[in-house]
C-alpha cells in the first residue's frame, strides 16, 4: 500500500489531529479520542467497524477523516495503515476472503492447494549446497538451541523431537521461561554448537535480538524462515526458506513442518548408526508405548544384533 504525501497533507494521523482537535464536534473528538487510544486497531477497521466502536453514525466517520484534511476514509486508513502493512496484511486478505461466498468443502480444499503450491515452490527453492551445509552443521554440533516463538515455538519443539535420536543435546524454546532465560542458556554456547532460529511473518523480534547476541559470540545460525528480505537470512551462516502464503492466517504451518520434517530425515539418513539409535530409543520407551494385551516383546537376538551394528559407517 502506498503512503499519502502526508507532507501536502499536513502530515501523520496523530499530528493532524494535533492541529485541528480544538476545533472538532464534540463527535469528532470522540472518534479522535478513540483513534489516539486504538491506532493499531483503528487500522485494521473498515469505515462501518470504526463508527460502530466509536458510536457515530458511518457518515460522521467519514466526515471525520475529512476533518483532519484526507481526500475520505480510505486515505485516512491508508495513513494509520502506514508502517503496520506487514502485520495487517493477513487481517485485510482475511477480511475479503470472509466476504466471498464459499462452503466450507471449497475453502478447505483451497486451503490444501495453498499448501500444495507452498511446498512446490518450497521444493523448487532448495539449494544442494545449503541443505548440505545445514545437515552437516545439525551433526556435527554438540549442543543445539532451536529458537522459535509463538507458532514457530511449536515448529521448533517438533524438530528437536525429531532431531533427539541422532543427536547428543538438543533443547527448544518450549517451557524455557522467556527470552531472558534462553539468553542465559545461549550465553553458554560456543562455535563448537548449533542455534536453529525459526520465524516467518509476522517475524517475532526475540528470535531476531536473540539471533543478533549469538552471532557476536560466533556461535553458528542456522535459520528456517520465508524469503531472504526476512530479518534472520540476514544473522545466518546458513539460510532455509519455506513459501508459507495463507489466506486466512499469516502463515502456513503447515508448509514449515514440511520442511523441518524434510530436513531431520536426512539428518536421519546421515547420521552414524541411525538404526542403533532409533532402537534403542525405541526399546527404554517400550513402558510408555501401547501394546496389545498379551503381546510379548520379542529378546533381540545375536543376529538382529549384528544388523543394528551394522549401520553406515562413519
Amino acid at each position: 500500500m502506498n503512503r499519502p504525501d502526508t507532507q501536502a497533507l499536513g502530515g501523520t494521523v496523530n499530528a493532524r489531529i494535533g492541529q485541528v482537535y480544538m476545533n472538532l464536534s464534540k463527535a469528532h473528538r470522540k472518534a479522535a479520542d478513540y483513534v489516539l487510544s486504538n491506532v493499531f486497531r483503528s487500522a485494521t477497521m473498515s469505515i462501518d467497524e470504526l463508527a460502530h466502536a466509536v458510536g457515530i453514525s458511518v457518515a460522521t466517520a467519514n466526515r471525520f477523516a475529512r476533518a483532519l484534511g484526507f481526500e475520505g476514509y480510505p486515505q485516512f486508513r491508508a495513513e494509520l495503515v502506514y508502517g503496520f502493512e506487514a502485520m495487517l496484511a493477513p487481517i485485510d486478505n482475511l477480511r475479503s476472503e470472509v466476504q466471498r461466498p464459499a462452503t466450507s468443502t471449497e475453502i478447505i480444499a483451497g486451503s490444501l492447494n495453498e499448501d500444495l503450491a507452498n511446498l512446490e515452490a518450497t521444493r523448487r527453492g532448495l539449494a544442494p549446497e545449503l541443505c548440505n551445509q545445514a545437515v552437516r552443521m545439525i551433526l556435527n554440533a554438540e549442543r543445539i538451541y532451536i529458537l522459535g516463538y509463538g507458532a514457530s515455538a511449536f515448529l521448533a519443539g517438533l524438530m528437536a523431537h525429531s532431531l533427539d535420536p541422532f543427536c547428543n543435546t538438543v533443547q527448544c524454546t518450549i517451557g524455557s521461561g522467556g527470552p531472558s532465560a534462553v539468553a542465559r542458556q545461549l550465553f553458554k554456547y560456543t562455535m563448537r554448537d548449533l542455534v536453529i532460529g525459526i520465524s516467518f511473518p509476522r517475524y517475532a523480534e526475540d528470535v531476531v535480538t536473540i539471533l543478533g547476541q549469538v552471532r557476536e559470540k560466533a556461535v553458528p545460525v542456522l535459520a528456517l524462515t520465508d524469503a531472504p528480505n526476512s530479518p534472520l537470512a540476514s544473522l545466518a551462516d546458513v539460510t532455509l526458506y519455506a513459501q508459507t502464503r495463507r489466506q486466512f492466517s499469516p502463515n502456513s504451518e503447515g508448509a514449515a513442518l514440511c520442511l523441518i520434517e524434510a530436513i531431520c530425515s536426512a539428518v536421519a539418513h546421515q547420521a552414524k548408526a541411525p538404526v542403533h539409535a532409533a532402537s534403542e530409543m525405541t526399546k527404554f520407551m517400550l513402558p510408555w508405548l501401547y501394546q496389545e494385551p498379551g503381546a510379548t516383546t520379542r529378546k533381540a537376538t545375536a543376529a538382529d544384533a549384528e544388523v543394528i551394528d551394522g549401520d553406515r559407517p562413519a
